[in-house]
């Protein structure tokens, strides 16, 4: 994924320079070293290495590879890159892609926070023994779970939906919600003094520094809010400059307006049917 993705960018900007257009350095900086960097440093460091022994790890992990991992590499800017060096068949399919109706229902502000506490409150159950244990998963998770996350913020950073001021203030509310939403699963694993995920101990000689079973799940209650409630923070940022700005162009529309138009634009609401 890490070649591919590389190896993808970089054509697109070597593609702009035979055209004889030049892409700025400063996302290509932020796609690699914070986009690509965080994800290789995620998956081989600490968090990849003990992510099958210690539950924090492996939480931790899919939490920053579903959050962080996607916003890092929006920084980059990779749809806009796409849109501006791909043409013909291959620019369609990418604004295809983009405006489909699966980026859409992901990009949601409903939708997106829900999926979140459903991946989240797997770790409440046996499952997350499963998930933690087999390769296969381990893989497919690494894979799926950034991918999933990049569903979440394309539509942000592609301005590919285009909102009104109502579903801008419907948003701007349930990002409220989410910061109670996200909280849940943490809190419950935190509080909670079973092992809900029941998987065996680990057998043969651990690290001293290793925390026992009970404690291991309750750093993943700590780390698993954390790092879900501090996610929230830039949306909550980003909607706020939004409706701002909705507002300010909503204003400017109303102020050019003589006012003829304002008085039967008034009087067509007053004249229309409750």
């Amino acid at each position: 994924m890490l070649l591919a993705s590389a190896v993808a960018y970089l054509a697109g900007i070597a593609t702009l320079r035979r055209r004889g257009h030049r892409w700025p350095l400063r996302p290509t900086i932020f796609y690699f070293v914070f986009g690509l960097g965080s994800y290789a440093w995620i998956s081989f460091g600490f968090l990849g290495a003990y992510s099958t022994e210690l539950r924090w790890a492996f939480t931790t992990r899919i939490a920053l590879l579903l959050f962080a991992v996607p916003a890092l590499v929006s920084l980059g800017m990779p749809i806009a890159l796409a849109r501006v060096a791909l043409t013909g068949l291959p620019l369609r399919i990418t604004n295809a892609v983009v405006n489909s109706r699966v980026v859409r229902l992901f990009g949601n502000a409903i939708f997106a926070p829900v999926f979140a506490v459903a991946v989240f409150l797997v770790f409440l159950t046996p499952f997350a023994a499963v998930l933690r244990e087999s390769p296969g998963w381990e893989w497919t998770i690494t894979v799926i779970a950034p991918l999933a996350g990049l569903l979440m913020v394309l539509p942000i950073a592609a301005h590919a939906v285009i909102r009104t001021g109502l579903f801008i203030t419907i948003e701007f509310l349930l990002a409220f919600v989410e910061l109670l939403l996200d909280a849940i699963p943490g809190l419950l694993l935190r509080l909670n003094d079973t092992v809900l995920d029941h998987a065996p101990a680990i057998l043969g000689p651990l690290p001293l520094w290793f925390p026992n079973a009970l404690h291991d799940q309750h750093l993943s209650g700590d780390f698993l809010w954390f790092i879900a409630e501090m996610a929230d923070v830039p949306v909550l940022i980003f909607l706020f400059i939004r409706w701002m700005r909705h507002d300010k162009r909503e204003g400017k529309k109303l102020d050019e307006l003589t006012d003829e138009q304002m008085e039967a634009l008034t009087r067509a609401h007053l004249n229309a049917p409750r």
